[in-house]
């Protein structure tokens, strides 16, 4: 602790600042975690496979929704939760205070968090890839853009997150861990990240408005699962950037970073 907090203290005018704060915050939350709980990776893994499994045994053999699904799902859910939850405990063992009290920056801190816990989500999304690229779901031409794709959704998310957990600094641990899971549902298992928007009908245009059912259908689309024109795959690169930037926005601009 005594090192991180002298790094972060370190430089203050270097322009890798900001970046050095989110490797330290990333590594100070990440590493020690991994190192005492390892079983953490296989645990989270093993959940993000359960929509699949109820897809293939309640839905039949078309499961390659369900795949998209858990890509997109994997690495969203653990972004907005951390976001969240991750952040409030840092307020209640006071590790947020000390870092307020420091020349960091709020998207710096949020990313670092995010980052953090991007490597307990890693696993089960490459195993998605590996899976949907063996059984030809997933072209190898197409990787680039499902990580994109991917990587977008999950700055909207966890920036989205951290935003509303420093509007609900005063609420306490078991609300916002609450809140961390209506989110996860109104984000990830409403829109069709896990189902085809088809079921929506005439209203299928909705899922462009969620940064999680876009970059899905914009995988599905690459996939050949949905049929999209290249005027429909455009726009839904530049809301789903938009929707990114707008929300990185929120946090440098708009989080209640220190008490007023």
């Amino acid at each position: 602790m005594k090192t991180f907090s002298l790094s972060l203290s370190e430089e203050n005018s270097s322009n890798l600042k900001p970046l050095k704060d989110v490797y330290i915050i990333a590594t100070m939350k990440a590493i020690p975690d991994i190192k005492r709980q390892p079983l953490t990776l296989i645990i989270i893994t093993f959940l993000s496979f359960i929509p699949l499994f109820f897809t293939y045994f309640f839905g039949g053999q078309n499961y390659d929704n369900a795949l998209v699904g858990g890509m997109v799902g994997s690495i969203g859910f653990i972004g907005l939760a951390s976001a969240v939850q991750d952040i409030t405990w840092d307020r209640y063992v006071k590790i947020r205070e000390m870092i307020v009290a420091m020349p960091v920056h709020p998207l710096s801190y949020s990313v670092g968090v995010a980052l953090s816990k991007l490597l307990y989500a890693s696993p089960g999304f490459i195993i998605f890839v590996v899976i949907s690229t063996v059984f030809r779901i997933l072209p190898l031409s197409s990787l680039g853009w499902v990580v994109a794709a991917v990587f977008l959704c999950w700055a909207a998310l966890s920036s989205i997150g951290f935003v509303m957990s420093t509007y609900l600094r005063n609420a306490n641990i078991n609300t916002l861990n609450n809140v961390s899971n209506i989110l996860g549902i109104l984000f990830i298992f409403l829109p069709p990240v896990f189902y085809s928007e088809q079921v929506w009908g005439s209203y299928h245009w909705l899922a462009i408005i969620f940064p999680t059912s876009n970059a899905a259908g914009l995988i599905k689309s690459y996939a050949g699962i949905a049929l999209l024109t290249s005027e429909i795959v455009l726009l839904r690169w530049l809301v789903l950037i938009i929707t990114t930037v707008v929300s990185l926005l929120l946090v440098a601009l708009k989080s209640r970073w220190r008490e007023e």
